[in-house]
């Protein structure tokens, strides 16, 4: 019986990969300096399709030591450990095989990982929300998304928002309108930036209706940013109206 890989050899495997200079214009990307929103973040200078690959490599395993890759100070070291949850997740959510226990245990852990601060920059909340709590809650209460928005915290707000994605592409925009109501009023970069994301996807994937049924309403309450990315997609004589009530 072979053994099961560990999250040191995950670590080996990344800093194989590891790039100096990639590093460096990652801390910038991610806005790593003093008072942005990734202060003090380490990059190795892994990019996104190497650690996808490295991912893949490790669907295996387990999750106490997945858990060790979370609490890294190293950026891609947590997202390769959300990546190989994703995996697992929807290993544990195939319809002939479906594991309602190990899938429950996945998102406690999940949850857990964002509570103590460790999905904490908006490419570890976008590549995992969707895919793991989104995923868990379509047929479920979602009560929790709404305790999630009402935190201070940025990270949290930004899964909350996100996971209504996995929501939107089952064709229900009920669960983003209503959290896009109760965010209006951050006006944060990045939750602004996922607001208007997920009210341009629901108009696109859903019903446009409910997206300009949505602007009607609040438009002139919405931040510039929020405004720019919902209305990306309409006509341009439309989305000039929009944006002309801010």
């Amino acid at each position: 019986m072979s053994e099961l890989p560990t999250a040191e050899q995950v670590r080996a495997a990344l800093a194989e990969r590891a790039d100096p200079a990639d590093a460096q214009h990652l801390r910038r990307f991610f806005k790593t300096g003093p008072g942005e929103y990734g202060e003090g973040d380490v990059f190795l200078g892994v990019r996104v399709p190497a650690g996808r690959k490295v991912a893949k490599g490790f669907t295996a395993l387990p999750l106490d030591q997945v858990d060790h890759l979370l609490d890294s100070p190293i950026h891609e070291e947590r997202l390769v450990a959300l990546l190989i949850l994703d995996a697992k997740f929807a290993s544990a959510s195939k319809p002939r095989t479906r594991d309602d226990k190990t899938r429950e245990e996945i998102v406690d852990r999940y949850l857990a990982a964002v509570a103590r601060g460790r999905v904490n920059n908006w490419d570890l909340v976008d590549s995992s929300a969707e895919y793991i709590l989104g995923a868990w809650l379509l047929d479920k209460d979602r009560t929790l998304l709404f305790e999630l928005a009402h935190q201070d915290s940025l990270w949290e707000r930004r899964v909350a928002l996100l996971s209504t994605f996995a929501f939107i592409r089952a064709g229900d925009a009920s669960t983003t309108l209503a959290l896009a109501e109760e965010l209006l009023d951050d006006h944060r970069d990045l939750i602004q930036k996922a607001l208007g994301w997920m009210l341009r996807e629901l108009g696109k994937k859903v019903d446009p209706t409910l997206l300009t049924g949505f602007l009607d309403a609040h438009a002139n309450e919405m931040g510039r940013t929020a405004l720019s990315y919902a209305t990306e997609h309409l006509d341009k004589d439309t989305r000039a109206a929009y944006r002309a009530l801010r």
